[in-house]
C-alpha cells in the first residue's frame, strides 16, 4: 500500500492535471461554436454549388463536347491520389486514430499505387511511418482557416489531375455530425460526377435561364470552383471536428482526474487515520508498560 507522502503527491499530480484538461476544455468550448458556425455556414453554398452544377449538367447533355471536359473526363486508372485532411494536434479523443485508421484501410485495399497529399501533422505523420508515398503536405493552417488558405492544396490536386500524374483523387476528412459525433468520411474528388438532381428541385426551372457565352463555357468555369469549394468545406469541417472531439475528449478526462481524486483521497483519509490508529495504540501500549 502506497504511504501518506506518496498518496499526497498523487493527489497533487492529479489535481494539476484536471486543472490543465479543464483549461483545455475551456479554450476548445469558445473556439468550437465559431468552428462549428463556419462549418454550418459554407454548407448552403455548397449546396447550391451542387444544384447549379447539377442544372449546367443537365443543359450541357446534349452537347457532347461538354463530356469531355478534363474534369468530368473517367479515364483507366493508374495512379491514385487521397487527399487526408486532419488535425495537426492530438488531445482529441480517438478522432486523429479513427481518421488514419480510415485512410490507412481504403489505401491499402487500392490495387494501383497511391500517393497522399496530407493536411495536417497527425495525418502526415501516419502516412509517413507507414511508408506510402506522400506528394505534398499541408500544415498550420490554424483554427479558423480562410478559402483563401486552400486554394493552394486545390490548385495542386487540379494540375496533378490534368497533367496526367494522377487518373482518380479521392477526399478523406472528418465529416461533422455533430458536437459528439465525427465519422471519417472518404469521397471521389476527380474525375467530378455531376451531381444528381437534389429533391425538390425542379430541371425545369433552368430551361428559363440564358447563359452567357453558353452553358459549356458556364460549367468549365465553375468545375475548378466546385473542386475548391468541397475541398474548403472538407478543411471547414475537420475544424469543427477537431474542436469538438477535443472539448470533449478533455471533459471526459477532467471528469475522471475528478473521480480518480475522491478515490485518492479517500484511501488517503483511510491511511491516515490508520497511522493515527497505530500511534495511539503505541502510546496505550507504552504508558501501561510504565504503569506495570
Amino acid at each position: 500500500m502506497a504511504t501518506i507522502r506518496q498518496l499526497k503527491r498523487r493527489i497533487q499530480s492529479v489535481k494539476n492535471t484536471a486543472k490543465i484538461t479543464n483549461a483545455l476544455q475551456l479554450v476548445a468550448a469558445s473556439k468550437m461554436r465559431r468552428a462549428q458556425d463556419r462549418a454550418e455556414q459554407s454548407r448552403p453554398y455548397a449546396q447550391k454549388l451542387r444544384v447549379v452544377l447539377a442544372g449546367l449538367a443537365s443543359q450541357s447533355g446534349e452537347d457532347q463536347d461538354a463530356a469531355r471536359h478534363p474534369l468530368l473526363v473517367s479515364r483507366p486508372v493508374n495512379n491514385i491520389a487521397v487527399l487526408h485532411i486532419t488535425p495537426d494536434r492530438g488531445l482529441c479523443g480517438g478522432l486523429n486514430a479513427n481518421m488514419n485508421r480510415s485512410a490507412g484501410t481504403f489505401v491499402a485495399m487500392q490495387h494501383e499505387p497511391v500517393q497522399v497529399v496530407a493536411v495536417g501533422k497527425k495525418g502526415r505523420d501516419f502516412f509517413v511511418r507507414a511508408h506510402v508515398h506522400l506528394a505534398a503536405e499541408f500544415t498550420d493552417l490554424g483554427d479558423y482557416p480562410s478559402q483563401a488558405d486552400t486554394l493552394g492544396i486545390a490548385r495542386l490536386i487540379i494540375d496533378d489531375y490534368l497533367a496526367g500524374k494522377v487518373d482518380r483523387v479521392y477526399v478523406s476528412f472528418p465529416e461533422f455530425v455533430s458536437t459528439a459525433t465525427q465519422r471519417p468520411a472518404i469521397r471521389q474528388l476527380l474525375p467530378i460526377e455531376p451531381p444528381a438532381p437534389v429533391d425538390g428541385v425542379d430541371e425545369a426551372q433552368f430551361a428559363d435561364y440564358i447563359f452567357e457565352p453558353s452553358p459549356d463555357v458556364v460549367l468549365a468555369g465553375l468545375l475548378p470552383r466546385y473542386i475548391e469549394m468541397q475541398i474548403y468545406e472538407a478543411i471547414l469541417q475537420n475544424a469543427a471536428s477537431f474542436q469538438s472531439a477535443q472539448m470533449v475528449a478533455m471533459k471526459n478526462a477532467t471528469d475522471n482526474a475528478q473521480d480518480i481524486t475522491r478515490e485518492l483521497t479517500l484511501t488517503y483519509n483511510k491511511a491516515r487515520q490508520e497511522q493515527i490508529t497505530k500511534e495511539l495504540l503505541d502510546i496505550v501500549g507504552g504508558a501501561a508498560a510504565l504503569e506495570g
